[in-house]
This record gives C-alpha cells, sequence and structure tokens, in this order.
C-alpha cells in the first residue's frame, strides 16, 4: 500500500473509533480534546498524542524533530473532523462521508448562483495555501460552513490530500482535483437544469 493509502486507512479506522465508540461521553470527550488541538502543532499537546499517535503504523512517524508530512495530515483530519462533528448525533448526522472530496462538498456550499463568488473566497485561500500552519487556519474556517449546512466530507481522502498537499510535485495535482470537483457540474445538476428549462 502507498503512504497515501496508509494516512487515508489510518485516518479512518481513527474516525470509525471515535464514531463507533459505545460511550457517549467518551466519545464527546475524545472530540473536544481533538478540538483543543486546532491551531497547535502535531504532538504538542500531550493529551492527544494517544487521540492521533496510538496505533500509527511506523513508516508514518518522524523520524526526527518535526512532525512528519504523516502526522500533519492525520492530525489536521481529525481535528477538522472533531470540530464539524461538534454538537452533531453520532448516529444520524456522521460528518464523515465516503466519497466527498473537499471540492465536492465546496460545491455543495453553493445553493444559487450569487454564492458562487463567496464560497470561491473561503475556499481559494485554503487551496493556495503554502504551508501547514496557514492550511490549518483556511481549513477551520472552512470546515465551520460546511458544519453550518450539514455538509459531510471524506476525511479519509482529505488525509491523503493533505499529505500530498506537502510535497511540491504533487501540491498541484491535489490543488486540479479540488478545483475539477469545485467546478464540475454532475449527472443530477445537469438534469435539473435541463428540466427547468423545459419548464420554462
Amino acid at each position: 500500500m502507498s503512504t497515501v493509502g496508509s494516512v487515508a486507512e489510518f485516518t479512518a479506522r481513527k474516525i470509525g473509533q471515535l464514531l463507533g465508540d459505545p460511550s457517549d461521553s467518551s466519545a464527546k470527550a475524545r472530540l473536544a480534546r481533538l478540538r483543543s488541538g486546532i491551531g497547535h502543532y502535531p504532538g504538542e499537546q500531550p493529551a492527544l498524542w494517544g487521540e492521533f499517535l496510538l496505533e500509527m503504523p511506523q513508516e508514518l512517524l518522524s523520524s526526527g524533530n518535526q512532525p512528519s508530512r504523516a502526522e500533519w495530515a492525520v492530525y489536521l483530519a481529525l481535528t477538522a473532523f472533531a470540530l464539524h462533528q461538534q454538537g452533531k448525533s453520532r448516529q444520524t448526522e456522521k460528518m464523515h462521508r465516503e466519497g466527498i472530496s473537499l471540492g465536492m462538498a465546496a460545491r455543495q456550499l453553493i445553493e444559487t448562483e450569487d454564492d458562487r463568488e463567496r464560497v470561491a473566497r473561503r475556499f481559494y485561500p485554503l487551496a493556495t495555501a503554502t504551508d501547514m500552519e496557514e492550511l490549518s487556519h483556511h481549513l477551520r474556517t472552512f470546515i465551520t460552513l460546511l458544519r453550518a449546512k450539514n455538509i459531510p466530507l471524506d476525511y479519509a481522502r482529505l488525509a491523503g490530500d493533505l499529505y500530498q498537499y506537502q510535497f511540491t510535485e504533487s501540491a498541484d495535482q491535489v490543488r486540479l482535483r479540488w478545483g475539477e470537483d469545485f467546478c464540475r457540474i454532475n449527472v443530477k445538476d445537469n438534469t435539473t437544469q435541463e428540466e427547468n428549462k423545459t419548464e420554462s
């Protein structure tokens, strides 16, 4: 399995544990701990070590004094998920949903044509961030928009994207995927537009 795949799989497993925790009080406490990590470096808060480092494959761990790219990706994905899930039922309002990329989620924020520019103004800074600290800041702002509209996101996929985003040779590929998903008109959109034309 590629490193990207390992990052995504590990993130999915961690989120599965959070959503499947049989104790509601335990799950809420764990999510609250993860939210407290927003704006901090991976590993900076010992209370969070178990939430994102426990059982992490050896190849994903840092070999130096700085967080590894994988640790950054997993950490940002999990803390963002905790923010997204805040105040929502783990049973009926799961904010992790497989198959919904960041660009797809951004597109769902557009309800009218007037919304497009407003959403783009929030999305573009995230997609052009030059380091993980800047990306973390813009991601937090963006996730609050998704949470307000109950729009879920594939956090395993996001973690994989965040890992690739940290490499110069693949960052533009990630941006392109996000842009394609943000601008793409899906089959449902096309059908709706054709129906509207027929009715008019």
